[in-house]
């Protein structure tokens, strides 16, 4: 067994995700996703307003077939406009912090990280709230030193907010994970119901083209 050079202290134990990319890591593949359809959806604008449809304003005849063929090609923009409205949201870096882990967006992730904490956080907890809750205490014991002006029970309080800041050290690096998967965790939510929308506004840029070209079509 090798023994740690003097001064450096014994090895920190591997974490249980040590042999896995970094979350972040997929990041720009999302991120590129979310730039493909924006952009796919951009080129059915671009044709939407390109010659074609101007042409075929043109075999129009009557202010029914006029109202009727602009109301179409309002649909079928009013889709487009949907769709990269939605998808560029994905594009908006997420504010990530301890408190985000409570949002709706991340229900399931904690359900994956609760059913199984030894597959995540080792022995280091026992589930989201449990790795949290080392800084809740060290912060409570920082607060309550700062206010405490016995001198006893300020030593007391000082052991303690030793042992938590101990506690807090040892966890940290499953806490940044935690907090990377977080974050991409929500620019994966936001690329999944933006995909939702992008349903409807394919619908919607279908009938709008339907409409249009049933307009003009016969004419």
């Amino acid at each position: 067994m090798t023994t740690p050079p003097p001064g450096t202290g014994a090895a920190a134990p591997p974490l249980p995700f040590d042999a896995l990319p970094s979350p972040l890591d997929a990041v720009p593949e999302l991120r590129a996703a979310a730039r493909w359809m924006i952009a796919a959806f951009g080129m059915v604008g671009a044709a939407l307003i390109g010659g074609g449809p101007l042409v075929a304003v043109g075999k129009v005849h009557g202010l029914g077939d006029a109202v009727i063929a602009g109301v179409a090609l309002l649909v079928a923009l009013g889709g487009v406009s949907l769709a990269v409205w939605q998808v560029s949201r994905v594009l908006i870096p997420p504010v990530t912090t301890t408190a985000t882990l409570g949002e709706p967006a991340l229900r399931g992730l904690r359900e994956l990280l609760d059913a199984a904490p030894g597959d995540f956080f080792g022995t280091a907890a026992t589930g989201v709230d449990d790795l949290l809750r080392h800084r809740v205490v060290a912060a409570n014991i920082q607060r309550a030193l700062a206010a405490e002006t016995d001198p006893g029970r300020r030593r007391l309080l000082g052991r303690h907010l030793e042992r938590a800041r101990a506690n807090v050290a040892r966890t940290d690096p499953y806490v940044r994970w935690l907090l990377a998967m977080a974050h991409v965790w929500q620019i994966r939510a936001a690329l999944h119901t933006a995909r939702r929308w992008c349903l409807l506004a394919v619908l919607l840029v279908a009938a709008g083209a339907v409409g249009f070209l049933t307009v003009t079509g016969g004419k």
